[in-house]
């Protein structure tokens, strides 16, 4: 019964569900990355394409599972901090190119930077419930 109780507090969990939607999230968006890349695409490019191909499918894979609210309302404010964490990324894979040369390992290397980076965003930014009056 101890396990019950543990699977059902983790589910519960915010934070939790977040990891959960953002493995789902890191996956779709590694592959499209990493398509793009041996496809040839310069890195800028195959993290834009990857950012825009994962938008539906993360709005839909946050709001609705991990923070619960699939407000269309939230959408301009999704795509806004999705806007963000591309500029960071890019930044960021330029930097640790200098010493990790390949793209997708140096993807794979920010893939917790830029998860926490994401949580920030969308539970202050995307997702805030609004303070009782």
């Amino acid at each position: 019964m101890e396990f019950g109780r543990i699977a059902k507090a983790l589910v519960a969990s915010q934070p939790f569900r977040f990891l959960v939607a953002g493995a789902a999230n890191t996956l779709f968006g590694l592959a499209v990355y990493a398509g793009c890349i041996l496809m040839g695409l310069p890195t800028w490019l195959a993290l834009l394409v990857g950012i825009v191909a994962g938008i539906a499918f993360n709005f839909i894979s946050f709001g609705a599972y991990a923070f619960r609210d699939l407000s269309l309302r939230r959408l301009p404010r999704f795509v806004c901090a999705y806007c963000a964490i591309y500029v960071f990324n890019v930044v960021a894979l330029d930097v640790l190119r200098r010493v990790v040369p390949d793209p997708i390992r140096g993807q794979a290397l920010l893939t917790i930077p830029m998860a926490v980076l994401s949580y920030v965003l969308m539970s202050r930014y995307v997702f805030r419930k609004k303070a009782p009056r």
